[in-house]
């Protein structure tokens, strides 16, 4: 099982990163906070202080178009904010 999937780099992410030293990843949906943890200190060889996980639910959507009503939806996906310890850092574009 993969756990992390790919880092969140945006602009909110990357102000969060200057200011509380917080970095985002796309993680799967069964992974726990223990996991997720472990997976980024042995990646990127950092130590962590603490993670935070949240779960967004699938989103039914629909939009209509010439032959008719066309209905899907979007995945479940589950973000994990991960605070390092003091002078720590990662750094997503040289990795």
């Amino acid at each position: 099982m993969k756990i992390i999937i790919r880092p969140i780099v945006t602009e909110k992410m990357t102000k969060q990163t200057e200011s509380l030293n917080d970095y985002g990843f796309m993680v799967n949906t069964k992974a726990n906070k223990i996991q997720i943890k472990n997976e980024v200190e042995k990646t990127y060889g950092v130590k962590v202080d603490s993670v935070r996980t949240m779960i967004y639910a699938a989103k039914k959507k629909s939009k209509f178009t010439k032959t008719g009503v066309v209905t899907g939806k979007t995945n479940k996906m589950k973000k994990a904010l991960v605070r390092l310890a003091k002078d720590n850092s990662i750094d997503f574009y040289n990795n």
